[in-house]
């Protein structure tokens, strides 16, 4: 940006500070936009955030549970060797889409189903329902991982455009303001001066 104050104050220069001064302004204003916007999207994901958390710390304490009854009835040593399931055909499903340039994660479940590669020596429904506690805390987790993601991400960009947005309205604003400012009284002394001129020169002929 041309500093005012450095520049030959003529219509010219002055017409086009003015454009530039308008650009700035058209681009604080989609700034400031884009920021309610990721603001907007942020509450969203948060909510989700709130809903997966409340979700996994229902299973977790559900998990808990499971895990005292297994442990109540094999004992430690005994669930220790129990056979643990095979999760390899089990994948956690999900999906990305950009949001204002951000890329977010949306968890869409599971896929496959969780077995037991060797069968127990000692089965028992207490084991079991352990195993399968402890499994659906896997997809929780990855639901409450990416909602926690989108977040962070969201977060860098508010943050990002926020700081632009601020730089626009108090540094280059004040600083293109500043140099109109100038130019015109420049050129309305110039004008002045002109127009004194010619009376001068007027009166002499």
């Amino acid at each position: 940006m041309p500093d005012g104050r450095q520049v030959t104050p003529t219509r010219s220069a002055y017409l086009e500070l003015k454009d530039e001064r308008q650009l700035i302004q058209e681009g604080y204003e989609f700034l400031d936009e884009k920021r309610m916007i990721v603001a907007q999207e942020m509450l969203r994901q948060l909510a989700a955030y709130r809903e997966s958390l409340s979700a996994y710390t229902t299973a977790h304490a559900e998990a808990v549970a499971a895990l005292a009854g297994a442990t109540a009835r094999h004992g430690l040593e005994g669930l220790t060797v129990y056979p643990p399931a095979d999760l390899e055909d089990w994948e956690l499903q999900r999906s990305t889409h950009r949001f204002l340039g951000v890329e977010l994660i949306e968890p869409e479940g599971t896929s496959g189903e969780s077995c037991r590669g060797l069968p127990p020596a000692f089965p028992s429904p207490e084991a079991e329902l352990c195993g399968q506690r402890f499994v659906s805390l896997v997809s929780l987790s990855a639901d409450l991982a990416a909602r926690a993601t989108n977040m962070r991400r969201l977060i860098t960009e508010y943050v990002r455009t926020e700081r632009r947005a601020r730089a626009l309205e108090n540094v280059l604003l004040p600083e293109i303001d500043d140099s109109i400012g100038f130019m015109e009284e420049q050129l309305e002394a110039l004008e002045q001066e002109e127009a004194l001129r010619v009376r001068f020169v007027g009166h002499g002929s």
